[in-house]
C-alpha cells in the first residue's frame, strides 16, 4: 500500500438534523456553541463551532441518525456536567471514570450522542472495578 503524503487539516461530522432551528438552539443555547456567520440565516445546513472545531447540521439530508462524537476537553468533567444539567442538556449518561476516559454521554434533539471526556481520573477507580 502506498503512503499517502498529505497532512490532514481537519475532521468536521455532517450531523442530519429534523429541525434545524431546534437543533441550532440547543447547540448555541445549551451546550455553548456559536454560529458560523455564514450560516445563522441558512435554513437547512449551518456550521457550530467552539474552540475552534466544528460540527454540520444538515437537516434531512447528509448524515444519519443517532451518530456519536467524541467530544475531548481540558477541564473538570463535573463542572461540566453541573453546568450543562443547568442549562438543560439532555444527559444520557452522567460522568464515568473508565480506564480509557472520564466522560459522560450528552444527547442532542435528534438522538445524536456527544461523549464529553477528558482523560481518566487516577484519584477513583475505573467503573466495573
Amino acid at each position: 500500500m502506498e503512503k499517502l503524503n498529505i497532512r490532514l487539516e481537519c475532521i468536521n461530522p455532517v450531523l442530519n438534523v429534523k429541525d434545524l432551528n431546534i437543533s441550532r438552539g440547543y447547540y448555541l443555547n445549551v451546550l455553548g456553541f456559536e454560529e458560523e456567520e455564514w450560516g445563522k440565516d441558512a435554513v437547512d445546513f449551518t456550521c457550530i463551532s467552539r474552540d475552534g472545531f466544528c460540527i454540520y447540521l444538515c437537516q434531512g439530508d447528509q448524515g444519519q441518525a443517532g451518530t456519536w462524537l467524541w467530544v475531548g476537553f481540558d477541564g473538570d468533567i463535573h463542572a461540566l456536567h453541573k453546568a450543562l444539567k443547568a442549562n438543560g442538556a439532555i444527559i444520557r449518561e452522567e460522568p464515568v471514570n473508565y480506564p480509557w476516559a472520564f466522560e459522560m454521554l450528552v444527547e442532542d434533539p435528534d438522538g445524536h450522542v456527544l461523549r464529553f471526556g477528558t482523560g481518566p481520573s487516577s484519584d477513583l477507580p475505573f467503573a466495573g472495578q
